[in-house]
């Protein structure tokens, strides 16, 4: 069986912003959901714990993580990750 996806131990500064977009609300759904599913994770829920969460589809919580523990905080704009772009 594969290992569960888990967003990787988050900085001091990562784990501010990401309590901070939580905190104060976000203009943006997106951003505030991202923040959530990786302080989620962080904080040691599984997937589907997470998924049920902010309701969201369990791929959707497991693509965020993994670009996450790719490419840090610049996977809460939303923009694809440089390993998948031409």
């Amino acid at each position: 069986m594969a290992e569960p996806v888990r967003a990787r131990r988050l900085t001091d500064q990562e784990g501010q912003r990401l309590q901070r977009i939580v905190r104060r609300g976000s203009t943006s759904s997106v951003l505030y959901r991202r923040a959530m599913m990786l302080l989620a994770s962080a904080g040691g829920n599984r997937v589907p714990v997470i998924a049920q969460l902010v309701q969201a589809d369990e791929d959707t919580v497991r693509d965020v993580i993994h670009r996450f523990n790719e490419i840090g905080l610049a996977c809460l704009d939303g923009r694809p990750s440089p390993s998948t772009q031409p």
